[in-house]
């Protein structure tokens, strides 16, 4: 089987320009396309460490609050996750633009050395920044179905 990759992450934004300023001033995103749509709509691809972002203008207001601490409990994208080699560094390097939604937490009961805070971007949505996270060695398999 072909290998396969994410290709990139959709996000529908009342502030498509003020989105794309904070991932590119603290993620290190920067265009990669804009697609014209006419009348002053467009599409803009940002390509990011590993990932590219497409970001939508919002037609619509959103049908619910912007989810609280680490996300919405029912099924959905929960948040977008950056690797971070220390999360406080982090955090202080983007000033008020890190504007916490949950922790930082630790969880060396899991991991030593774990730890993960939420921020929300622009547009509310959660922004994980985790910091220490390493794969299981041989983690169990699923259950048979």
């Amino acid at each position: 089987m072909a290998e396969i990759h994410i290709h990139h992450i959709s996000l529908t934004c009342r502030d498509p320009l003020a989105v794309e300023r904070f991932y590119s001033r603290h993620f290190g995103f920067e265009r990669a396309r804009v697609v014209e749509l006419g009348e002053g709509n467009q599409i803009v691809f940002l390509r990011g460490p590993g990932i590219r972002l497409e970001l939508f203008r919002a037609t619509a207001d959103r049908p619910v609050p912007p989810p609280e601490n680490d996300g919405y409990p029912w099924p959905s994208v929960r948040n977008i996750s950056f690797e971070v080699d220390d999360i406080d560094a982090k955090l202080a390097a983007m000033g008020a633009d890190a504007d916490v939604a949950f922790g930082p937490l630790n969880f060396d009961a899991f991991i030593p050395g774990w730890r993960s805070v939420w921020l929300r971007d622009p547009e509310g949505s959660l922004v994980q920044l985790t910091a220490g996270f390493v794969d299981q060695e041989n983690p169990p398999p699923p259950p048979p179905q």
